[in-house]
């Protein structure tokens, strides 16, 4: 079983209320998960945060996922990359922030070696398919994609008109899917 199938099938378990199952799919993707979460946040405690509430959607919503031959991650990196963004949206307008626990400062949330060279890898792929696009497109994918831009805010900072911007934000996801299935 390849490690898509496997979490495909871990996905569909979590949709039946299987416990083992959601305890699987949190190990095997939690790591990863969490590196998205915190690409967004930059901080530890918001990051483990989303974290939980990301897991609380999956263990509600997993029979909303369909295998479509996309990588199940790619649903889950999406529910996790928007929910942060939504944490990161509500801390910049002022909304309620809950503070960090003395618990979460004695957890050590870094992902083991083995999350890491993989995490590492997937970084370095994507990098490289980045730069392959034209450099104000990647500029807008990492702003939209990684440091929780919303397209108003790239459409004026990069003087471009609104429609524009999600036109070529769409294209260029549709080039790094082209590239990272390479």
């Amino acid at each position: 079983m390849t490690p898509q199938e496997e979490i495909e099938a871990l996905i569909a378990r979590v949709a039946m209320g299987d416990r083992r199952a959601f305890r699987l799919l949190y190990n095997r993707t939690g790591p990863k998960l969490f590196g998205v979460a915190l690409r967004v946040l930059k901080q530890d405690a918001l990051a483990e945060e989303v974290l939980q509430e990301v897991f609380l959607r999956i263990w509600n919503r997993a029979g909303q996922y369909r295998a479509n031959g996309y990588s199940p991650m790619t649903w889950l990196i999406t529910v996790t990359r928007n929910a942060a963004i939504d944490r990161l949206r509500r801390a910049r307008s002022g909304g309620e922030v809950a503070p960090v626990e003395e618990a979460d400062l004695l957890a050590d949330p870094a992902p083991g070696p083995e999350a890491q060279t993989i995490a590492n890898e997937e970084a370095r792929r994507l990098h490289m398919c980045l730069r392959e696009l034209p450099p104000d497109r990647a500029a807008m994918v990492r702003g939209a994609y990684l440091d929780g831009l919303t397209y108003a805010e790239i459409a004026a900072a990069s003087d471009t008109k609104l429609n524009t911007v999600r036109t070529w934000l769409r294209r260029s996801l549709m080039q790094l899917r082209e590239c990272l299935s390479r």
